[in-house]
Order: structure tokens, then C-alpha cells, then sequence
């Protein structure tokens, strides 16, 4: 078992942040094996850090101080063990790769999360996530039942005890009271390379204008539709050649691909919120 935990920070941006926390590890005897930061000196005058230390079998010996340089530096924080694993509901509707690539990555242990239940508006994928042995909930939505079954969604999170909603292709507009009662707790893929092309069919609409490249977007969800903190974007060339289905498909990969590393970064504590936007050390 690792003895390894990773430490997280944000505060207002001053001299002597970084000496202090480390200061705190070093009185412990303990040992910095990785250290990112940031100082945002343009957009919000934040400073964030993540720092991976070792080697220690428990950490409560490191809650007094760590509260008191709290106190003093304005500072939300966090530690975790390396391995800790958050809970992660994941919601499709009836396209299917990202839910597919998140699960086999979860199976493989390239993701280190916890999987303790699939939520979608349609039956589709629960033999998918039977043959994992993930329970399925099948939660129809339309305009006389969506606020009853995001009601259900919240009661699914708080059961579970969930950390993190994955929208792997979810179909859905999330209500500004979902969103606002996860708020910095639910990750989108949008299927287009954001801002360009919005809507339900954006690589048809990129192939109208004979586009050179597509892409993906995975964002943090804000009630603002499509608007929310970028996390990752990826994109792939295209040329003339190729049909709109062909256009789908590579698409595809990307999608997979870009939600993948987002909620991998997610779950290791490499992303944080910074207003609208992220700081994500990958």
C-alpha cells in the first residue's frame, strides 16, 4: 500500500506561500516528491499548488497545522491518499463510445475511480452495464417528469455518496438547480471544439462548411448552456475526402479521448476551478 498523498491548494496570491507549505512537510519529516504551481497575476490573483508528498501512514498529525496556515493564508485546501479513489456516476443517453471508453478504462485501472452507478434517459446501454456490474438506472425524462427525475438524480448522488457526475454524451439541459447543486461537480463532453458549431448536430454542420479540423471539448457544467470552465480540448484534421459519417466517427475518438484525460486529471486532483476558468496541472 502506497504511503504517498497528494496535497491541494488554493489562496490568495502573496510571498511565502510555497515555503510555508513545505515548511509544514518538512517539520513532519516528510518528503515533497511533486510540486506544481501557479500565480495568477492577470485574471483572479490566486495562487494554486499540488504538491504529491510521502511517505506517511496517516496524515491527522497534519490537520492542526494545515488548519492554521488555513486561517492565515485564506487558504481552501485539501489532502487525500494517492489511491483514494472518488465515486463517479456516469450518465449516457443512446450514443455510447464515451460511456464504453470510461468503463473499459475504469476496468483496466487507467482510471482510478469508483463506478457505483449508471444513470440514463433511455435502456440502451444496461446490458453494457450489466457485463461491467454496474447498476443501471433507467430514469425517462420528458417536460412533465425532468424535474421529478433530476429530484431522483440528487437523491442517487447523495445515496452513493458521489463526488463526480460524467456526462459521457447525456442528452440532457441540466436544470439551473442540478447544476447549482453540483456545482464544480459535473464534467461535460461537448461534441464540438467549443465555441464553434453548437448544437445537436455540429460535425454536420462542420461538414457544410468544409472544415479542416474537429474537435471536443470537456468543461465543467454551469447553468450557462456549453459555457462552463474548459478542461481539455483536442482536435483532429479532416479533409475533403471524407463523408459526414467518417466526419462522426473521428470525432468519436476525440470525444473519447479529451473526457477521458479530463476526468483522469479530475480524479488525480490536477484540475481546479479558477472562475471561469481551470488551472489544470497535467
Amino acid at each position: 500500500m502506497s504511503k504517498d498523498h497528494i496535497l491541494t491548494l488554493s489562496c490568495p496570491d502573496k510571498r511565502g506561500i510555497v515555503h510555508a507549505v513545505t515548511g509544514v512537510l518538512a517539520k513532519h519529516d516528510l518528503t515533497v516528491l511533486d510540486l506544481q504551481q501557479f500565480s495568477d497575476s492577470d485574471y483572479s490573483s490566486k495562487f494554486f499548488m499540488r504538491v504529491h508528498f510521502g511517505h506517511a501512514d496517516e496524515t491527522t498529525h497534519l490537520e492542526q497545522p494545515f488548519r492554521e496556515l488555513a486561517d492565515e493564508l485564506k487558504m481552501d485546501y485539501n489532502i487525500v491518499h494517492k489511491l483514494h479513489k472518488p465515486k463517479v456516476m456516469i450518465m449516457v443517453s443512446k450514443t455510447g463510445h464515451c460511456l464504453n471508453d470510461l468503463l473499459f478504462r475504469q476496468k483496466t485501472q487507467q482510471l482510478n475511480i469508483d463506478v457505483p452507478l449508471i444513470v440514463s434517459n433511455h435502456p440502451d446501454f444496461e446490458p453494457l452495464a450489466k457485463s461491467y456490474d454496474i447498476p443501471f438506472h433507467h430514469l425517462p425524462v420528458n417536460k412533465d417528469t425532468k424535474t421529478e427525475q433530476e429530484s431522483r438524480i440528487l437523491e442517487l448522488v447523495k445515496e452513493n455518496n458521489i463526488d463526480l457526475l460524467v456526462l459521457a454524451r447525456y442528452m440532457q439541459v441540466l436544470s439551473p438547480k442540478l447544476c447549482s447543486a453540483m456545482s464544480g461537480k459535473i464534467i461535460n463532453i461537448h461534441h464540438s471544439f467549443l465555441p464553434s458549431f453548437k448544437g445537436a448536430k455540429p460535425y454536420h454542420q462542420a461538414y457544410d462548411r468544409g472544415v479542416k479540423i474537429i474537435g471536443a471539448s470537456a468543461h465543467f457544467v454551469t447553468a450557462d448552456l456549453d459555457e462552463g470552465p474548459i478542461i481539455e480540448q483536442r482536435v483532429t484534421r479532416v479533409d475533403h475526402s471524407m463523408s459526414s459519417k467518417e466526419l462522426v466517427e473521428e470525432g468519436s475518438n476525440v470525444e473519447s479521448q479529451v473526457l477521458a484525460a479530463a476526468v483522469k486529471w479530475w480524479s488525480e486532483k490536477r484540475v481546479f476551478l479558477n472562475g471561469q476558468k481551470t488551472v489544470v496541472f497535467n
